[in-house]
């Protein structure tokens, strides 16, 4: 499969590694990395055993790359915006487009633009960094969750799945884009949010005492709201629990969003906790932890 990365971060990168790894045609869409992963390939530190791709096709604009199969989308969300620029050079009659990325609103965005067949989501449970140039450290997790923004091939969603597990990849796929969409922000919006807001790792928040209490609110808060979202199947508050026990293995890790105010960047506060806030709303699901953390956190960075 030719195969297009457009936002190669800590998980494009790493997926994309271990895709050309298993033998698929996988072209890089590549900013500060450009020059030392062209030059030198790219390294990939993991639990799961180190290894280096000496040759990496890379380019600096998707018009270099051309048609591709699957566009595979890490980008982060606040550069949604350039969603037409980056992918419609990628596109041929057929090319199918997955998202990575965080929080929601995003197959809708891509649906809007490229027409809603095209469109697959995909929830990653991952924890890797960028580390020097032309390195990703994959910490812990992987797991990736694909399902179809409009069911209509279920076929080629399997086709993706053995694709990924083929690569050395847990995944599987789901009936219920929308429910694991919520899964993922029952560990995303307490951890992201308050790493970011305190500039605190994972381990810091959950010693026991209030603020892994806080941590659970915040979590039974983001159940409540997905729950009322009209699932197939309602989230259970053990859900939780096991989120927890989780994360309690992940030692020192840093979530995405902490790095990136502790590096000055813009963070991923409308998919992660805005638009959520906002379909919680909608069903009479209001989430007032949610609400101050996501206040606190922008007031924090402006």
């Amino acid at each position: 499969m030719r195969i297009a990365i457009v936002g190669a971060g800590a998980l494009g990168l790493y997926y994309g590694a271990l895709l050309q790894r298993s033998g698929e045609d996988v072209h890089f869409l590549l900013r500060r990395d450009y020059e030392a992963i062209t030059k030198k390939g790219l390294k990939v530190f993991s639990i799961h055993g180190d290894f280096t791709l000496p040759q990496v096709q890379g380019y600096r604009a998707p018009e270099e790359i051309g048609a591709v199969d699957l566009v595979l989308v890490g980008l982060k969300t606040f550069t949604n915006h350039r969603y037409a620029e980056l992918i419609e050079p990628l596109l041929g009659k057929n090319t199918q487009i997955l998202t990575l990325q965080n929080g929601l609103g995003n197959e809708e965005a891509l649906a809007e633009l490229f027409g809603p067949e095209r469109i697959i989501g995909g929830i990653a449970f991952l924890c890797s960094n960028r580390g020097e140039p032309g390195e990703v450290h994959h910490l812990n997790a992987g797991r990736i969750i694909l399902g179809e923004y409009l069911r209509s091939d279920h076929q080629r969603l399997e086709q993706l799945v053995a694709m990924f597990v083929k690569a050395g990849v847990d995944c599987k796929a789901t009936d219920d884009l929308k429910r694991t969409r919520w899964e993922k922000l029952v560990w995303n919006i307490p951890f992201n949010g308050l790493s970011a807001l305190l500039l605190q790792p994972v381990n810091r928040l959950l010693e026991p005492g209030p603020c892994r209490q806080l941590v659970r609110e915040l979590m039974l808060e983001v159940i409540r709201a997905g729950n009322a979202q009209g699932l197939t199947q309602p989230i259970s508050e053990k859900f939780a629990d096991g989120m927890l026990e989780f994360t309690d293995n992940m030692g020192e890790y840093r979530p995405s969003m902490q790095i990136d105010r502790e590096e000055g960047r813009q963070l991923e506060t409308a998919s992660i906790f805005r638009i959520p806030l906002a379909d919680g709303r909608r069903q009479g699901a209001d989430m007032p932890r949610v609400e101050m953390l996501a206040t606190l956190l922008e007031q924090a960075v402006a």
